[in-house]
């Protein structure tokens, strides 16, 4: 199975790539959708939803896993994010993938153990796992461990919608 990350952002949208084989995780491919601040919202929008498109389409994932928003600095950051969200999220469906979502906590816990773990632990725990060469850049790391995060959850995933 291979797993499309996202680590949404309105600026900065992180993704990454992985292949579940057994009980091996492997790295495809990780990177961020950069978006120009100057331009009107929309087009920003339609850059994510455009960036992610081709990486779908370039790499064929299974299933596609979002990072839940859990905080955001003031309302109108919480409206954009959600927005940048949607645009990833209909990327998916659009390319037919199922799409699942999880909290910060959830993607922490799946990683590292602990949902309180600090951004640097997810990173190099990311960078044992998958046999990284480095540390990836910190939002495609978050997009790595959300995808990861799936791994780990996708039998219980599948169990769940047996039982609706």
């Amino acid at each position: 199975m291979k797993i499309i990350g996202i680590d949404p952002g309105s600026r900065i949208t992180g993704y990454g790539i992985i292949r579940k084989e057994g009980n091996r995780l492997i790295h495809v491919d990780n990177g961020a959708i950069f978006t120009d601040a100057h331009k009107d919202f929309p087009l920003r929008l339609q850059r994510i939803y455009r960036g992610l498109t081709e990486i779908i389409e370039r790499h064929s994932p299974d299933a596609m896993a979002v990072e839940n928003i859990f905080f955001a600095t003031n309302v109108q950051s919480a409206l954009k994010l959600g927005q940048a969200r949607g645009a990833a999220i209909v990327a998916g469906v659009n390319a037919g993938l199922p799409v699942y979502e999880y909290s910060a906590l959830q993607v922490k816990q799946a990683v590292v153990g602990h949902g309180r773990a600090a951004k640097e632990q997810v990173q190099k725990m990311l960078k044992a796992l998958l046999n990284l060469p480095e540390v990836a850049q910190e939002d495609a790391s978050d997009a790595l461990a959300v995808a990861v995060c799936h791994a780990h959850s996708v039998g219980l995933n599948t169990l769940r919608e047996r039982l609706k």
